[in-house]
């Protein structure tokens, strides 16, 4: 059981940091229009700070300090979802490049989100 849980951080961890960098690419295509820029600008502090939270908690020193920064994690997830949802219902991206990083986001959101409820003991 802990070589699964270990296997699974692990994974998650490079899960989340893959993401972080077909973000980035995402992004740089994005139209050179305002508004474009202005809501890839919320996408790349949103979506990046997902993983940041989650190396964040890796090195917390507390339960509760962990937990905390998972709920910034689901946090970031669920405006990332919001701006890439903007961004596909605008025309300004691709749906087909869109879907994909809203079906990711969705399932890390939940990942997070089931995590959170296990470390308050609700599940």
């Amino acid at each position: 059981m802990q070589n699964d849980s270990v296997k699974f951080k692990i994974e998650f961890k490079k899960r989340l940091y893959s993401f972080a960098l077909k973000l980035i690419t995402f992004i740089d295509q994005l139209p050179n229009d305002n508004v474009s820029k202005r809501i890839g600008d919320q996408l790349l502090r949103s979506g990046t700070s997902i993983i940041g939270n989650y190396i964040e908690a890796t090195a917390s020193s507390s339960k509760k300090d962990f937990t905390n920064f998972f709920n910034h994690s689901l946090k970031s997830a669920n405006e990332s979802k919001l701006w890439v949802s903007l961004l596909k219902d605008t025309g300004r991206a691709v749906k087909e490049k869109t879907e994909w990083f809203i079906v990711e986001l969705d399932e890390i959101s939940k990942i997070f989100a089931s995590s959170i409820l296990t470390l308050k003991g609700r599940k």
